[in-house]
């Protein structure tokens, strides 16, 4: 249901054009919005002309109109003046009451109905006829862009910025099922590549980081054709979103198809990460690698294991460099410049951050 602001705002702009004054009342007789005191109209008269059959009647100066919604009953409109023009302001004042009702109702149904679709609280057949009745293209090329907030009491500045940048009218639908971050539902093109999506997900972290002062981190999933799946590309954000926190912290865009190995170990139990790390390390488990370790081995692996170029980049002779591998190997049994021994020494590194990261959300 609309405010008595909005009714009041309505037929305030109509008064001013028309100069006809303009009251609505609700079914009991009392005001929801006025432009003058009607002294000779009380809540029985209201009251008598809801429940009557007639659409209008006329008593003296007064013209009465009901405000409908789908056939259901919802204001009684009085429109005062003598001139025949009277009425026709009063069938206007109705007709637009009635649409901004049908505005606001279609709005907050929206808002509902995509909240409940994300979270998959919807049949199949109401996805279809609830997306029918509110005009929403169930066959159109969707991804769901993930807006993540830090300052969560921010986030109604997030959802305006979105809001400006994105409309309905496009097919673009901005929500949220939490607190800490906000949904884009974005209409992309037939033919939308990871580049295209790429490109949307970076015009929003620049436009909402410079011009909002805001910082945000920004997942999206993959497109998906039809509206039935379009949770499908919301869950793949949420995880990229999840994964991005675990093992690409410095990025503030992460897309789902780009998480590689990242999405694997996320989805392992963690009993069987503990076996693995434990096959690997046995009880020197590296939980603690110095910056000057980890810098070396992720400068190593940059560069495929190439011993001269990884010397070269890190400004550090070449035997300085084999030092380095050569303790690393000492403590773990693993040769980095072994592929397969690089490859199970990356994946156990990624399996132990995952770890430390379970243990944070522990305490």
């Amino acid at each position: 249901m609309i405010s008595g602001q909005v009714v009041q705002t309505s037929i305030d702009e109509l008064k001013a054009i028309t100069k006809v004054d303009i009251n609505v009342y609700d079914l009991t007789g009392v005001i929801v919005a006025t432009t003058v005191d009607m002294n000779d109209i009380t809540s029985d008269l209201v009251y008598g002309f809801a429940n009557s059959p007639a659409d209008s009647q006329v008593i003296g100066v007064h013209h009465l109109l009901k405000i409908r919604d789908e056939g259901d009953l919802l204001y009684v409109l009085i429109a005062r003046g003598n001139s025949d023009d009277v009425y026709m302001v009063g069938k206007i004042a109705v007709c637009q009451i009635q649409n901004l009702v049908i505005a606001y109702k279609e709005r907050f149904d929206r808002n509902n109905f995509f909240q409940n679709l994300l979270l998959d609280n919807l049949l199949l057949v109401d996805i279809y006829n609830r997306g029918k009745k509110l005009h929403i293209e169930v066959a159109a090329p969707r991804a769901v862009f993930l807006v993540e907030i830090k300052q969560i009491e921010k986030d109604s500045i997030v959802t305006e910025y979105l809001k400006g940048m994105f409309s309905n009218q496009s097919g673009d639908y901005i929500t949220a099922v939490d607190e800490s971050s906000v949904i884009l539902i974005k209409t992309v093109e037939p033919d939308a590549t990871h580049d295209d999506l790429m490109e949307i997900a970076d015009m929003v972290v620049g436009i909402i980081n410079t011009e909002a002062m805001l910082d945000v981190k920004v997942a999206f999933g993959t497109v998906v054709q039809e509206l039935k799946d379009v949770s499908k590309s919301y869950k793949e954000a949420k995880m990229a979103l999840d994964v991005g926190k675990i093992f690409y912290v410095e990025k503030k865009v992460i897309a789902y198809s780009t998480l590689g190995i990242g999405r694997l170990i996320y989805q392992l139990p963690v009993n069987l990460c503990k076996i693995f790390i434990e096959e690997i390390f046995g009880d020197n488990v590296p939980f603690d690698l110095d910056e000057e370790t980890l810098n070396t081995i992720n400068k190593f692996f940059e560069n495929n294991l190439n011993v001269s170029e990884t010397s070269r980049q890190l400004f550090v002779h070449r035997n300085t460099l084999v030092y380095r591998i050569e303790k690393i190997q000492k403590s773990s049994g693993l040769d980095l410049r072994n592929f397969d021994d690089a490859l199970t020494f990356k994946i156990a590194l990624m399996v132990v951050r995952y770890m430390k990261y379970l243990e944070s959300l522990e305490y």
